[in-house]
């Protein structure tokens, strides 16, 4: 059937998202998903929702905008909401970031970027990470036709300061420069604050991590009102109504639950600098986390066999098998008995004799 098929799509080597097993026997830690149920007000709301599914959601989701908006500080038509973060990276792709000169982002990164680019025909440079796998801010003073710069990165985990952000911001003002902060919320520094200072910076978020609702499937975008503007006018020639009622309802009361928030967050990032030094003691190199997940190698042993092996025990993992980083695990920060059935399973697979 492929000889139907346009160009465009014949040429697209599509994003591989994370396994989702449909057994429930298994230690599930490859997609990053919070281990935490969401708010209780979040499933209230979603019940008093359904009273209204026959009719059309809001278009512009205006509960929700403004309770994003009176969370950062900004006004809500600075805010922009999506389908998940990776539809509002898909309209800033279409909308901000296709230009005569390149588009920049690392060489290792989320590999829905490079997707994008070739969906949309959007010519793009990759800047290698430097030997400690941080991004270097100096290797982007380059000329280019955008930027877009995950914050943290993933999967490495790394966060750049706020500082050093703005000074890519600043460096670029003829550009966009989009800032990708999925996993902000556990450790790094948002570059929020710098939206009101700069008419180039578009900041893009989850719910999908943070506040446990990667089932909801909501993202957001803040800017000045030109790049929102932009966002908006794809959105609408594409789909009016990209967030379902229940979505706005339950993503406005999560937002609005700040001691759930604040107290989940607390326990993930405790989990992981735990799960880190465990790791350590097995002899693992881990890089330095700021995220609900850690990136980690043994020197000793392949990480396509330890992803392997731990699946043999029903540890999911996940492992990408890429230059550079294909001897690294990406492991999800889970409970604490999750955690610890990881770090046994290692340790175990760790003593076994080569072959077992």
């Amino acid at each position: 059937m492929s000889r139907y098929w346009s160009s465009v799509v014949r040429n697209l080597s599509p994003y591989v998202p994370g396994e989702q097993p449909r057994r429930d026997d298994v230690i599930k830690l490859n997609t990053n998903e919070n281990p935490y149920d969401p708010s209780p007000h979040v499933l209230a709301a979603i019940a008093s929702a359904t009273a209204r599914l026959r009719l059309y959601p809001d278009p512009r989701a205006t509960g929700l905008r403004t309770a994003i908006a009176d969370r950062f500080g900004v006004a809500a038509d600075q805010v922009f909401v999506g389908n998940g973060s990776d539809e509002v990276l898909a309209h800033a792709f279409q909308a901000l970031l296709k230009h005569d000169a390149p588009l920049l982002f690392p060489d290792i990164t989320y590999s829905f970027y490079p997707v994008y680019c070739d969906l949309y025909g959007i010519g793009y440079e990759t800047v290698p990470l430097d030997p400690a796998m941080r991004v270097r801010i100096g290797d982007y003073r380059r000329p280019c036709g955008a930027l877009i710069l995950p914050n943290p990165n993933a999967p490495t985990g790394i966060a750049l300061p706020r500082d050093a952000i703005e000074a890519v911001v600043a460096e670029h003002p003829d550009q966009v420069v989009v800032v990708d902060e999925a996993y902000v919320d556990f450790g790094a520094e948002s570059a929020v604050p710098l939206v009101a200072r700069y008419a180039n910076l578009l900041v893009v978020q989850t719910l999908s991590k943070s506040w446990a609702l990667a089932g909801l499937r909501v993202g957001f975008a803040l800017g000045q009102r030109p790049l929102i503007e932009a966002l908006e006018r794809v959105k609408d020639s594409f789909n009016s109504y990209p967030l379902d009622g229940l979505a706005q309802a339950g993503a406005e009361a999560a937002l609005r639950d700040d001691a759930w928030f604040e107290a989940t967050r607390a326990r993930i990032m405790a989990s992981r600098d735990a799960l880190t030094e465990d790791l350590h003691g097995l002899g693992f190199e881990v890089l330095p986390s700021r995220t609900n997940f850690v990136f980690a190698r043994h020197p000793d042993h392949p990480g396509a066999r330890l992803a392997a092996r731990l699946r043999e025990r029903g540890i999911l993992v996940r492992h990408f098998p890429k230059p550079r980083i294909a001897d690294f695990l990406r492991i999800t920060v889970g409970k604490q008995d999750a955690c610890q059935h990881l770090v046994t399973a290692l340790g175990d697979i760790l003593r076994a004799p080569p072959g077992g």
